[in-house]
């Protein structure tokens, strides 16, 4: 492994192991992205896969909003994508300006591609290795400042995306899978998930401190449907990675779960094996306080078009999140719902950091 500097920031992984902190640690998902200007520089006439498979230009953009909001935020998350496991799979996936698109997604288990998928042996340490060094170049880069983090689609999000071959509305697509071909929707869903374990493996390998699993379509299932097709794999996941990096000879770094819209699974998710649970906007926090009752870290939750908004809402939506989670001493991670959305002015953000440390310092609570 290589050598990186010592970490001068642990608000984050301590939190996550569920330690009392001084204040909640603060980061956001997409926080690097389209949305700041020096983005657009970095990337350039770069489409967007190229630049994830561009270990100088990821690693870069993933330090534009550490550089950004210096001493506001305290992780980094690699720039990447969910899609690049059914690339390594050998799927063929775009990005245009509509998101991502395959151009030829699974039809059917009978349509000759399904079966080819099962049986090839997918080398993930090859095939992703441009991930890897865009981890490992990373940390070199941020010199302990913050930690780093890595992750990955979760299976069932995989799965809507290689059989709609793009977002979708109705799910139609990977509907019929799941109800008319569920047997082969498992075999495949079990395949991912052991290519998200290894996959996940190698990012600590290269440097990643702590992982998230992001499914961001489990609001399409229904809560039985949940438990059938999503949860397994998601445990799979969780039960499966500590073991393999103890097998690579690597500390067991803190795992989170993302499943946007899950609200009806929470108390599941406690008991899914995860350190930290992420919450969308959905989710009332002091209701999924009561819930978790401090099995898990809770990740979340303002929902991100506040930023479009006035300062008063931005405010208002933080003291909501600071009530709500019990004023960040223990047991929250400051965030999003969901990723930073299009066009959202990079100073609001700024805005909503800073309110986030005003009302959680020691002395917003002198008794502290």
């Amino acid at each position: 492994m290589t050598d990186f500097e010592e970490l001068k920031n642990d608000l984050l992984l301590r939190a996550a192991r569920g330690e009392r902190v001084e204040r909640p640690p603060i980061w956001v998902m997409r926080q690097a992205g389209r949305y700041l200007p020096e983005y657009h520089l970095a990337k350039g006439d770069n489409d967007f896969f190229a630049c994830c498979r561009s270990p100088e230009i990821a690693s870069t953009l993933t330090l534009q909003p550490v550089d950004r909001y210096d001493g506001l935020i305290d992780a980094a998350i690699i720039f990447s994508d969910i899609l690049v496991i059914p690339q390594a799979m050998g799927m063929t996936v775009e990005m245009d300006k509509t998101g991502p698109h395959f151009p030829d997604p699974l039809k059917s288990p009978t349509d000759g591609q399904y079966e080819e998928l099962m049986d090839r042996k997918v080398n993930v340490a090859k095939e992703l290795e441009y991930v890897y060094q865009a981890i490992t170049l990373t940390r070199q880069k941020l010199k302990g400042r913050v930690p780093l983090y890595g992750f990955c689609g979760a299976p069932w999000t995989l799965l809507c995306y290689m059989v709609e071959g793009g977002g979708s509305k109705l799910f139609v697509q990977v509907k019929t899978w799941i109800y008319k071909y569920p047997d082969q929707s498992k075999r495949l869903l079990q395949k991912i998930a052991e290519l998200c374990v290894e996959y996940l493996a190698l990012q600590v390998k290269a440097g990643a401190q702590i992982v998230q699993v992001f499914d961001s379509w489990a609001a399409e299932l229904s809560p039985a449907s949940f438990n059938e097709f999503a949860l397994p794999y998601l445990r799979h996941i969780s039960q499966r990675l500590p073991s393999r990096l103890k097998e690579l000879h690597l500390e067991v770094v803190p795992m989170v779960v993302f499943a946007k819209g899950a609200w009806y699974a929470l108390d599941d998710l406690c008991a899914s094996g995860y350190q930290v649970v992420g919450l969308d906007w959905l989710q009332d926090p002091a209701e999924a306080v009561r819930i978790t009752r401090g099995r898990v870290v809770l990740q979340g939750n303002a929902d991100p078009g506040v930023l479009y908004g006035r300062k008063e809402a931005i405010t208002a939506v933080v003291q909501n999140m600071v009530k709500g989670f019990g004023g960040g001493e223990q047991g929250w991670i400051a965030n999003l719902g969901h990723g930073v959305t299009p066009f959202v002015d990079p100073d609001n953000l700024r805005f909503f950091f800073e309110e986030i440390h005003r009302l959680t310092s020691p002395k917003s609570h002198p008794s502290r």
